[in-house]
């Protein structure tokens, strides 16, 4: 019994030692044996091999090819096994050798060792290989769960794979491993494959047909939309498939139904999971909103809010602008009488508003501030018409004149009227029946005491009344502080208005550091001084002044544009539902005319310019355009059917003024235009008088007078022709005089030669005759009244009488008759020189002229 023991302990200490590198705890208690006591125990190590071998060859078997690397080990190994053997047994012949060296057990030892590495080599083959055949089974559950349209499964296995992947303890580079990556891979593809097609089955676009068809699940169950959010994450989609699905809901759906054709389009119908075109909608944008309104709710109510919040942010980036830019701007009304409609479509956008907030959209912060600025946007579409109004009337052209009346009454005495009617002013007034006005108004038993007034040399303007010592002319306001260039019936006004009046529309438009009015020139040292009469106190009588001229097409619409706008303004203040929406406008509609006129004043300078005598056609509209706003204005103020609040909010005193400074720029631009033109063709700054001929520049320059007094004649008010025709025949005479009085000697055939210009030119005479003025016969015996708006027209004719004078007729000029009145000593005793040889004569009379009193004689 001891003996069949014993062999089988070393049997097991053999086999331990050869599988687990395990020794026995005592291996002073294994007997010598011989060497038939060996062979169970080389039983034994055959048996542990041929079962070992056969589990290699199982777990071959299972990996089949994938492992077929791992035969070339077992085989290794199974040569390992053979030399352990040979080992072994050389371990026990060498036991049982008599005598052991210290070399040979160190051998040993080394030997031992390598076995056991060999042997946790082996071991960790074997997890190794269990890991990839697990990983196997895995990849595998992984396709039945993908065939099966289980796609959270098969990603949540796929996700297990890749974890056993990095678990498997083998370098990536390993073919078999790198083998099963790629197997999870193609895997991670198919499962997309699989998961584009169950979404296209959820959510289900038809552009051709106009369809939408967004399910929760389908109707054979697997996947749900909430659950297509997880997947949508896992492969980084969602921003992706969200855009796509606004392209196609807006292919399909928005933009049909958004498209302006002009006819009835379709309008849009929700039937349970399906959003379709259907039927047909007014084309109205109520309508569209509430169909987009529909869209909203539809998507919001099937799509989780996980994909609606990105959703969203495509959707209003894109939808917003064009709702607003191509049908909430269009409708905005330019008009009042539109603004109900306005309302009910600023009410649509509203509720559409409350519907994106109800359904949790956002992004849409643009739509809500034009809901609120609504009022704001439709005040600007108001006031872009009315300037497109102003700017489309110009483009088309002044268009034909007209002729209007200008009436203004005025409270004058009689001593006034009656020398406006002696001098001529009256003319002007296109009336014949002065006389018989003034034996009407004042009885012959009314006697007033008045004293001689000498004739005033500016032509009349406007009437005002005075009650201190002004005389007849300065009744008309042409006192010597009267500017050439200042229409006549602005002169007073534009005083006041360069002081007082600040020109906010000028500021506008650029004109801040322009004087807004015409300056009076300096009064010509070389004019009479005429003695303003004193007068006693007088009764007063209304005097009208009636005056004719012709206006373009312009003001008219400028005006109704004006009146519509106030008319407007004035009914938002009334309290009414019918315009609630905007009433908060009103201020930005009475404050629209200003800038009406401002861009007329701006602009109109061009348009007028392509017309003959487009400035004064321009000043003449101008100052229609303040008259009529200036009556309006005192009409308004005066109106019982409009509001408190709508009298007071009118302001139209400052444009009147500035349209007044406005009418006199383009009155003074074409006077100096003309003057310009007058001096090129006198020769410029070269003197007449020293010019080859000098009749040729006087036809010249009368002509070119003659010709801008046919012009005007048909636009001008009578006063205004007369003083600017009579300021350019005043350029002409100041300019011969001073060319004249430049000059160091006049012959007698020069002065001769000089007193014939004269008279060529003071043939301009009967432009001012008072027939002419007044639209009435002529008479022989009427005198020209030029010197009432030429004053160096007197100065003219008395050159030419010293020009034929001797000397004693040169000193009765001076001291009997009124030489003095219009040219001083020193321009006088110049002539003298300049004509007569110095001699004892020459000096006496030169005496004679310095000891007279100035003015010689009384007017």
């Amino acid at each position: 019994m001891a003996t069949a023991t014993e062999p089988q302990h070393l049997n097991d200490a053999i086999v331990a030692f050869s599988l687990e590198g395990r020794f026995p705890d005592d291996i002073s208690s294994l007997p010598p044996v011989s060497d038939l006591d060996l062979q169970p125990t080389i039983e034994s190590l055959a048996k542990a091999k041929r079962d070992l071998e056969t589990e290699i060859h199982k777990i071959n078997e299972e990996t089949k090819d994938d492992v077929s690397s791992w035969a070339h080990n077992a085989k290794v190994l199974q040569a390992d096994i053979i030399r352990s053997k040979t080992i072994a047994n050389e371990i026990v012949r060498q036991s049982e050798a008599p005598d052991v060296s210290g070399e040979a057990i160190d051998d040993a030892e080394k030997k031992t060792q390598f076995l056991l590495r060999e042997l946790q080599y082996s071991q960790q083959i074997n997890a190794a290989l269990a890991k990839i055949k697990s990983l196997s089974q895995l990849l595998a559950q992984v396709e039945v769960e993908r065939n099966e349209r289980r796609i959270l499964n098969s990603l949540r296995l796929l996700e297990c794979s890749w974890n056993a992947i990095d678990e498997v303890g083998v370098s990536k580079t390993c073919r078999i491993v790198k083998l099963l990556d790629h197997r999870a891979f193609d895997l991670k593809s198919s499962i997309h494959e699989v998961f584009n097609n169950i979404w296209k089955e959820l959510v289900h676009f038809s552009v051709e047909n106009g369809e939408v068809i967004i399910r929760e699940s389908l109707p054979e169950g697997g996947m749900t939309l909430s659950e297509a959010v997880i997947v949508l994450k896992v492969y980084k989609e969602t921003d992706e498939r969200m855009e796509q699905l606004w392209r196609n809901l807006d292919g399909a759906v928005i933009s049909p139904r958004m498209k302006q054709s002009g006819q009835n389009t379709a309008g849009v119908n929700v039937n349970g999971d399906k959003l379709e075109l259907t039927g047909l909608s007014d084309g109205s944008v109520t309508s569209l909103l509430s169909d987009l309104e529909a869209v909203m709710v539809f998507v919001s109510q099937k799509l989780p809010k996980g994909l609606l919040s990105t959703l969203g942010g495509f959707m209003m980036a894109d939808l917003i602008p064009r709702l607003i830019g191509q049908w909430l701007n269009p409708a905005v009304p330019s008009s009042l009488s539109e603004v109900p409609k306005f309302q009910s479509i600023m009410q649509s956008a509203q509720n559409f508003c409350g519907t994106l907030e109800a359904n949790d959209y956002a992004g849409f912060d643009v739509l809500k501030d034009w809901v609120t600025k609504a009022h704001m946007t439709w005040l600007g579409r108001y006031r872009e018409t009315s300037l497109d109004t102003v700017r489309r009337k110009l483009a088309h052209g002044i268009g034909a004149p007209r002729q209007v009346e200008r009436v203004e009454r005025h409270m004058v005495t009689v001593s006034e009227g009656k020398e406006l009617a002696t001098t001529g002013a009256g003319a002007t007034a296109d009336t014949n029946d002065w006389g018989a006005a003034w034996d009407d108004a004042w009885d012959d038993d009314n006697k007033e005491t008045t004293t001689k007034t000498e004739p005033n040399t500016n032509p009349p303007s406007k009437l005002v009344a005075k009650d201190d010592d002004d005389g007849g002319a300065d009744a008309w306001d042409w006192d010597d502080e009267g500017g050439a260039d200042q229409p006549p019936e602005e002169s007073n006004q534009n005083k006041d208005a360069g002081q007082d009046e600040e020109d906010t529309g000028a500021d506008a438009w650029g004109w801040a550091d322009e004087d807004t009015t015409v300056r009076p020139e300096q009064a010509n040292t070389s004019s009479p001084k005429i003695r303003k009469a004193k007068t006693v106190h007088e009764e007063k009588k209304e005097l009208i002044f009636r005056e004719k001229y012709y206006i373009s097409s312009m003001p008219d619409p400028i005006l109704e544009l004006i009146t519509a706008t106030l008319e407007d303004g004035a009914a938002l203040t009334e309290e009414s539902d019918t315009h609630q929406i905007i009433a908060s406008t009103a201020p930005g509609l009475f404050s629209l005319p200003t800038l009406a006129l401002a861009l007329f004043r701006a602009i109109s300078p061009y348009y007028y310019s392509l017309v003959d005598g487009g400035n004064m056609y321009l000043y003449n509209d101008a100052m229609y355009i303040a008259e009529q706003l200036s009556k309006f204005s005192d009409a308004w103020k005066q109106r019982q059917d409009i509001t408190t609040r709508a009298r007071h909010m009118l302001r139209l005193d400052i444009d009147v003024k500035t349209l007044q400074n406005f009418a006199n720029r383009s009155y003074a631009n074409e006077m100096n235009i003309q003057r310009t033109v007058l001096q090129d063709l006198l020769g410029t700054s070269q003197s007449m008088m020293q010019q080859d001929e000098p009749a040729s520049a006087i036809e010249a320059g009368t002509t070119r007078i003659r010709s801008i007094a046919t012009m005007w004649e048909d636009i001008l008010p009578r006063s205004v022709w007369s003083q600017a025709i009579g300021s350019l025949v005043d350029a002409l005479a100041s300019r011969i005089i001073t060319d004249v009085l430049e000059m160091s000697s006049i012959g007698q055939d020069e002065a001769y030669s000089i007193a014939n210009l004269i008279v060529t030119t003071t043939t301009l005479d009967d432009l001012f005759l008072p027939s002419k003025l007044g639209g009435t016969e002529p008479n022989r015996n009427e005198v020209s009244t030029t010197e009432q708006y030429a004053p160096n027209w007197p100065r003219l004719k008395y050159l030419s009488e010293i020009l034929q004078s001797d000397l004693n007729g040169i000193r009765a000029l001076w001291c009997e008759q009124k030489l003095s009145y219009y040219f001083t000593v020193e321009e006088v005793v110049d002539l003298i020189h300049a004509s007569f040889e110095d001699n004892p004569r020459t000096r006496q009379t030169i005496k004679d002229i310095q000891n007279t009193n100035y003015p010689a004689v009384d007017l």
